[in-house]
């Protein structure tokens, strides 16, 4: 096992099966990632820390939920990474929506493969319907917007946790004009200037 990956899983407590079916994930993505652009290539190398614990860190939020939705799922971080170390807990599931054929045949390619308990979902995030715990994204949009398309999961019940850049706090600001809600600011464990944006009660300012 690489240090990357005994890093990974001291930090996770992650399973000699979780870490093989993250494996399988990373080549995979690297395949993949050479006929479509899912993220940058300079950040596969670093792949356990910039995405596996980027996203995983997320689980230590909110060690009770077991359904999720990830918007914009992209790559699958975080929704794979989630769905990866949720596997086998009774009632875990996650939802990844991204508008993207292209990007929903590349989850389907990993959630088959991988036999996760997940959904992937083709269409616009705010028009889905589904019910869960926690609604998350990273690298979506502005929080402004953000919140727009993870508003019908909060009127049915959910929380947020959203992966997000240095600029968090200011994006809060400019969201609280079109939005009320309360929120929490955490630094990123898998890199200080990053942050974790934790939303409740959110409704339009009127």
């Amino acid at each position: 096992m690489s240090v990357a990956i005994e890093t990974f899983r001291a930090q996770t407590g992650a399973s000699d099966a979780n870490i093989a079916d993250l494996t399988t994930f990373l080549a995979m993505l690297t395949e993949a990632n050479e006929v479509m652009n899912l993220v940058g290539p300079d950040t596969i190398p670093d792949f356990w820390n910039r995405h596996a614990w980027d996203s995983a860190q997320l689980l230590s939020l909110a060690p009770e939920a077991r359904t999720w939705a990830d918007l914009g799922a992209g790559a699958g971080f975080p929704g794979v990474v989630l769905a990866i170390l949720l596997k086998g807990r009774p009632g875990a599931h996650v939802w990844l929506i991204d508008s993207l054929g292209k990007r929903c045949r590349f989850l389907q390619t990993i959630v088959d493969a991988l036999d996760l308990p997940a959904t992937v979902i083709n269409g616009r995030a705010e028009e889905q319907r589904v019910e869960v715990e926690i609604v998350t994204a990273r690298a979506v949009a502005a929080m402004e917007k953000l919140l727009g398309y993870a508003q019908p999961y909060f009127q049915r019940g959910a929380q947020g946790l959203f992966l997000k850049g240095e600029k968090a706090e200011a994006e809060l600001k400019e969201a609280a004009k079109l939005w009320h809600f309360e929120s929490d600011l955490s630094i990123s464990r898998s890199d200080p200037r990053g942050r974790i944006v934790s939303v409740r009660s959110l409704r339009r300012v009127r």
